[in-house]
């Protein structure tokens, strides 16, 4: 009883309120703190290194396009990598060296100036950038047991605020237009990594044992439950050699990918699509980063009320394959109208994405933390971020060499492959966490 009210307080109080008493306790509160600070950083890098590798090492698109290409595969190591060393190494070291490590690698990129020197060290720069975020999700999935849910919200409010942070700061320094400008801005990122990573020495170590299966309501029972049993086909996989052998999971990392795609489509689908076959005003491009950072910002925590325990989580995977089908279908109707109609349109298509972007970003983590067998779970979340990664690297290209090339008649595709691809991972999940269809059917439909 005292539980659940205790848990219904928290849900009450505000962003800053909860920011100052996070899930987790002091160490989750640090650790919001070296995460906005790094993302701080990270929002500086994202709006400088384009136009500091154009005009200050002076590297050609096509140079700058396969730099940024090796570095996403590069990342995509980062996850698994850093999954596997968090099973032998504490969780707080190891984050602290990937703080370092890019501090070092930023460092070099303002040394290096040719392209063959920038390659390698871009791509370590990524590949523990990716470390470092899988790393950060072990820490809160130990140190705030089953309101993860809500720190995962606290920790995606926190980091959306710090990019946006990042990239006022960084359009300040553009405005001069100017070559040392450029280089202040990448200092100010590898500045950033210091801060984070004195932060990250200050909490405690989690406890590995410490996390506990998240439920759907009520009070917890006594003893904790044990692991769900996994369906038939499953059993051995899941005792066998971990996650690289465990078929459902890898089935649910694989599904994960598209369930990411939001990220492209709003990083590079939509602006693309308004520059190219809408007649909306240009001037619009900005407005989709702000709506998808004030609202993540502001609705984060509550969206993820909506995902926290196993039957939400499910729910939300359904929910994010109507959001996406919805904002595909503007973004084919968007190439049809005027310029305000299609402003319009297309502004509405980003509300879709962001809201589809809350659901994912709780939901996503939650089943992966839920699937995995919970002595193995450093190891299987290591594999579960690579999805994130692949999407980064694949997604781009997807959009812009098939979707877009089909016109309006592959937005609706997509859309409902995403859709379609929603309901076998949201089923596949239910199975293995041996929800009955019956049961999970009043849960979809519940509030």
């Amino acid at each position: 009883m005292r539980r659940g009210e205790g848990r219904g307080k928290e849900r009450g109080q505000g962003l800053l309120a909860q920011l100052r008493n996070p899930p987790g306790g002091r160490d989750a509160r640090i650790m919001l703190l070296a995460l906005a600070v790094d993302r701080t950083g990270s929002g500086l890098w994202a709006a400088s290194s384009v136009l500091y590798l154009t005009f200050v090492t002076h590297l050609s698109a096509q140079q700058i396009g396969v730099l940024l290409g090796v570095a996403g595969v590069a990342g995509i190591a980062g996850s698994p990598l850093a999954g596997r060393l968090a099973g032998r190494f504490p969780v707080r070291s190891l984050l602290v060296g990937c703080h370092l490590l890019r501090l070092v690698t930023l460092v070099l990129v303002l040394v290096c100036t040719g392209f063959d020197a920038l390659l390698p060290v871009v791509a370590v720069t990524y590949l523990g950038d990716r470390a470092a975020k899988t790393l950060e999700m072990l820490f809160a999935t130990r140190a705030a047991g089953e309101r993860r849910a809500a720190y995962q919200a606290l920790s995606r409010s926190a980091a959306n605020a710090g990019y946006g942070v990042g990239a006022g700061i960084a359009a300040i320094g553009l405005a001069m237009g100017t070559a040392g400008a450029c280089r202040v801005l990448i200092l100010g990122n590898a500045l950033s990594f210091v801060v984070a990573a004195v932060l990250v020495w200050r909490t405690g170590e989690p406890a590995g044992g410490a996390v506990e299966v998240a439920r759907s309501g009520g009070a917890a029972p006594p003893a904790p439950p044990a692991p769900p049993a996994p369906v038939a086909g499953e059993r051995e996989a899941v005792r066998g050699g971990g996650p690289w052998r465990d078929r459902g999971y890898l089935g649910f990392v694989l599904l994960d990918i598209p369930m990411n795609l939001d990220d492209s489509i709003l990083a590079v689908g939509l602006p693309l699509w308004l520059v190219n076959c809408t007649s909306a005003p240009h001037a619009l491009v900005p407005a989709f980063l702000v709506i998808n950072t004030v609202l993540v910002v502001v609705l984060q925590l509550s969206v993820s009320k909506r995902a926290e325990g196993p039957h939400r989580a499910v729910r939300a995977v359904l929910l994010y394959g109507v959001l996406t089908l919805a904002c595909c279908g503007f973004l084919a109707v968007a190439a049809r109208g005027g310029a305000r109609v299609a402003g319009a349109v297309l502004l509405a298509a980003a509300l879709l994405a962001t809201l589809a972007e809350l659901m994912r970003s709780v939901s996503s983590w939650e089943l992966a933390v839920l699937l995995a067998p919970q002595d193995a779970r450093a190891a299987y979340l290591g594999v579960a971020g690579m999805s994130q990664s692949i999407q980064k690297s694949a997604g781009p290209p997807l959009l812009t060499g098939v979707v877009m090339a089909a016109g309006p008649a592959g937005w609706l595709v997509l859309g409902a492959a995403v859709a379609g691809l929603a309901v076998v991972q949201s089923r596949a999940c239910a199975r293995r966490l041996g929800l009955a269809p019956a049961r999970a059917g009043a849960a979809l439909a519940a509030k």
